[in-house]
């Protein structure tokens, strides 16, 4: 029973980090925009959708498209590493930080291949192609690290009513973040 409850507690958390890795990496789109001038006209965030930033007018293209996955990848682990200074043990985000970390990467540098997303606005406006390779592997490098060097939070050694208790509010979680995505979507 224990298996199936960490089975069930893996999808939940994959996608609610999955929307959470959205919503930042989007944060950093708008924040960048705002700093340099620019508009934000249109947010997409729906949990059926992959996210967007419209930004009009766009004095800084460059900066706005680094926005999304530097800030994206950075301010997780932040806030993270925040916790870890107060001595506050939470496991979601270690690992919510670590899937930002590749999530972002893995976007930036393999999506540079294909030119897909932000890297055709990156790599259009200016920044070389070894930059998102770098930043992808940096990011990947420090997620994977992340995961492996602190305590899992899918630890098979946890007992029923803690992946009981994790599963629970992961899901509810989720359920809100889902409402509010539907909700405030304009789609």
């Amino acid at each position: 029973m224990v298996r199936t409850q960490q089975g069930f507690l893996f999808v939940v958390t994959l996608l609610l980090s999955w929307l959470l890795m959205q919503i930042v990496h989007e944060l950093g789109h708008m924040t960048a925009a705002w700093t340099t001038g620019g508009r934000v006209a249109h947010v997409v965030l729906h949990p059926l959708a992959i996210s967007r930033t419209d930004v009009k007018p766009n004095p800084h293209p460059l900066t706005v498209a680094w926005g999304g996955p530097v800030i994206g990848a950075a301010l997780p682990l932040a806030i993270w590493l925040l916790t870890k200074i107060f001595r506050w043990k939470n496991r979601f985000l270690q690992f919510f930080a670590g899937f930002c970390l590749v999530a972002n990467g893995a976007y930036i540098g393999i999506g540079s291949f294909r030119r897909i997303g932000d890297c055709n606005e990156l790599l259009r406006y200016g920044s070389p192609i070894w930059l998102l390779w770098l930043f992808g592997v940096l990011t990947i490098a420090l997620g994977l690290w992340l995961w492996k060097s602190t305590p899992s939070y899918f630890d098979p050694e946890q007992t029923g009513s803690q992946v009981l208790r994790s599963s629970i509010v992961t899901t509810v979680v989720l359920i809100v973040v889902v409402f509010l995505e539907i909700l405030l979507s304009r789609r």
